[in-house]
């Protein structure tokens, strides 16, 4: 089997195969709700009346058009599983030895006991597994717990029926029953030692998916408008989950939405043809684009004759007068640079696309929506209700102008129809979750948006607070310009290094570098380990401590991984070649628990992508450092004598110390956390 089609059938496959004995049994359930809702929707079009026994209501309407539209889905999900497989998807899985890939193990283990569940028991239907880390064995699965509830069996005898029924696999060594019905799950140590020679052999792999065409909609600052710290956690979180995603194999996208058009911009034209009266020949020398923008907003408010001005160069700008487009591409074009100055310090690769993008396509949409009867005249506007929006959408402002609804109107049928996305991410602050929800429920009900074959995920995030647990601001009440946020963690990562003496023993390119990735990395470390729908209170002496789960930490933690194998004079190629005859050897429990340990990487990214909360990556990345100092602390890799020569090198566990730094530079590179050799 080819390496791609092995990545494509092991989650969409496996996948499939669970599904399988549960459609089995709701074909034709499938079937009969497919003739219903065809008579349905005939009925409801008025086309046909329905008979004297098929009396629905809009309710069992919905609910059966509903599960039609599930059940289509799962059987689409299970064909495309069995032209990738090349056969009977309820056979048993073949086994997958991933000498290419790391194995994502829990996956693995939840369908070899789904798989069980269902020969033991096949009338069960749907099983929930639930598999997790053991102190009395590797893993343990509670599946017998909740089948025995439910069957009315003893719990011990239903976990036995499990086991009986687990097919052989090259991950498990054993299986035994603790307690009331427990299932021990004993990981092959062959199996772990390839897994972990692998890693130091090819570096840490993507277990295998379906790559998708995801669209991440992050950052999103407004023109003419510094980035401050509110814009950090869009910035942070959304540019870590284009690195998980493109990691694991899906084409993404990333996108700044950038607020271009509106009214603000009639106002700074305005006020850059008093300023710069040749603008249209010579492009305006604006040193402070911040200050420009405030020195408008102000005319705009004070003077009338102004503000008149304003709108009528608004008029101008949505007409396409060339000179007006050149003064609004000028404003754009300086604000872009002092973005991309930001987003070069932070490692953030972003395309640019700003409602100006869409203003052809919400021209376009306005006319589909209102043609098709969904907006209503509402006080002078015209507004779209739907199922689910408890606001409703203004799609056209009484004066005739779109807005932020019509917008994201257009841009998620861009992003579905033209993009071809099949799965959406937009990174925001908790407070337009309302906003969300509804033009989410108004794209559905246009057609645009169909959850059955797009996925579309709100990406939350809390507010940044200060130590007196306020919102972020400066000492004067202002917001905090991110400029200065970063020019700040520089210095005080420098002071902190240099209290170390690092400048003492690191070249000045050395220490540079050292400076760089402690100041930017602490400050993403610091947003992205907490959960990211709370507020987190943003402060430099902790997120700076050398001490505990900090960037300054585990970043100080890598090095000293890496030194190990410098110390020993033995260069990475010495450890690969050593790698390449033989597997590695866990004879040490210490070793073995770190091995385990490495292993886990797949299972905490593919839980990631479910929920696409991050703290549990740096969650692991300090797991990782910690049971690394517990192995180290028990296990030589270098023996000198008294004198502190080198009496001999233990090369299999400079082989674990590679495979352990390895993975802690991939968790960092998914973070967008720089790493150093030396600091």
């Amino acid at each position: 089997m080819s390496d791609s089609t092995l990545r494509e059938y092991t989650f969409r496959c496996m996948k499939a195969e669970k599904e399988a004995e549960k459609l089995a049994t709701r074909l034709q359930t499938l079937v009969e709700v497919e003739k219903l809702a065809s008579r349905l929707k005939t009925h409801a079009t008025g086309n046909v009346e329905l008979g004297e026994d098929e009396d629905f209501s809009d309710k069992e309407f919905t609910n059966l058009v509903n599960e039609n539209k599930k059940l289509k889905y799962r059987i689409g999900i299970l064909k495309k599983s069995i032209e990738s497989q090349g056969g009977d998807p309820s056979s048993p899985a073949k086994d997958d030895n991933f000498s290419n890939h790391m194995c994502n193990i829990l996956g693995q283990l939840e369908g070899i006991f789904k798989k069980a569940v269902l020969s033991a028991y096949p009338d069960v239907i749907d099983p929930v597994i639930q598999i997790q880390v053991s102190k009395h064995a590797d893993y343990q699965c509670n599946a017998a717990m909740a089948l025995a509830k439910s069957l009315k069996k003893n719990p011990r005898e239903v976990g036995q029926m499990v086991v009986k029924n687990v097919a052989p696999s090259s991950l498990i060594s054993k299986l035994d029953l603790s307690g009331p019905g427990f299932i021990n799950i004993f990981l092959c140590q062959d199996f772990i030692k390839q897994q972990v020679t692998n890693v130091v052999l090819n570096g840490v792999t993507p277990p295998p998916t379906t790559p998708k065409r995801v669209i991440v909609d992050f950052s999103s600052p407004n023109i003419a408008k510094e980035m401050h710290v509110g814009h950090l956690r869009s910035t942070i979180i959304g540019d870590s989950i284009c690195r998980l995603l493109e990691f694991l194999g899906h084409d993404v996208l990333r996108l700044n939405h950038l607020g271009d058009w509106g009214t603000q911009f009639g106002m700074l034209i305005a006020h850059l043809q008093d300023s710069f009266p040749d603008f249209a020949k010579k492009s305006p020398p604006i040193a402070d684009l911040q200050a420009f923008y405030k020195q408008s907003k102000q005319r705009f408010d004070e003077d009338e004759a102004f503000k008149k001005r304003a709108y009528e160069a608004v008029v101008k700008l949505q007409a396409h007068d060339p000179v007006h487009i050149k003064g609004w591409d000028d404003i754009c074009n300086i604000s872009k640079k002092e973005f991309e100055m930001v987003y070069e310090r932070l490692g953030i690769r972003i395309i640019h696309r700003g409602e100006s993008y869409y203003q052809s396509r919400m021209e376009t949409l306005v006319k589909q929506l209102d043609d098709a009867g969904f907006l209503e005249q509402d006080d002078g506007r015209k507004v779209m209700f739907a199922e689910g929006a408890d606001i409703p959408l203004t799609v056209v402002k009484s004066d005739g102008g779109f807005t932020y609804d019509t917008s994201d109107m257009a841009c998620i049928k861009n992003r579905i129809e033209e993009e071809k996305g099949d799965w959406l991410i937009y990174v925001t602050d908790a407070g337009q979750s309302q906003h969300f929800k509804s033009f989410l429920a108004c794209a559905k009900k246009a057609g645009i948006y169909d959850l059955s074959k797009t996925r579309v995920d709100h990406v939350v995030f809390g507010v940044v607070l200060g130590e007196d647990k306020k919102k972020f601001k400066t000492r004067s009440g202002d917001t905090v310009r991110l400029v200065e946020l970063l020019d700040e963690g520089l210095q005080r990562s420098e002071e902190k290094l240099k209290e170390k003496d690092r400048h003492k023993v690191l070249s000045e390119e050395e220490f540079t570098k050292a400076r760089n990735a402690v100041a930017y990395g602490c400050i993403k470390y610091a947003d992205l380990c907490h959960d990211r729908s709370r507020d987190y209170i943003f402060s430099f002496d902790r997120m700076l401590d050398f001490r505990g789960n900090t960037a300054a930490y585990l970043l100080y933690a890598l090095t000293r991984i890496r030194s190990i194998a410098r110390t020993a004079g033995v260069n990475r190629e010495s450890i690969v070649a050593e790698a390449r005859k033989k597997p590695i050897d866990l004879d040490h429990e210490k070793e073995w628990k770190l091995s385990r340990t490495i292993l886990r990487l797949p299972d905490v990214l593919v839980r990631i992508t479910e929920d696409l909360y991050l703290h549990p990556l740096c969650e692991y990345l300090y797991e990782v450092s910690t049971v690394f100092t517990e192995f180290y602390d028990n296990c030589y890799c270098i023996e000198k004598d008294d004198t502190g020569k080198i009496v001999k090198i233990n090369i299999g566990r400079l082989m674990l110390c590679e495979a352990a730094a390895q993975v802690m530079e991939k968790c960092f590179a998914i973070l967008g956390i720089e790493t150093v050799e030396k600091m």
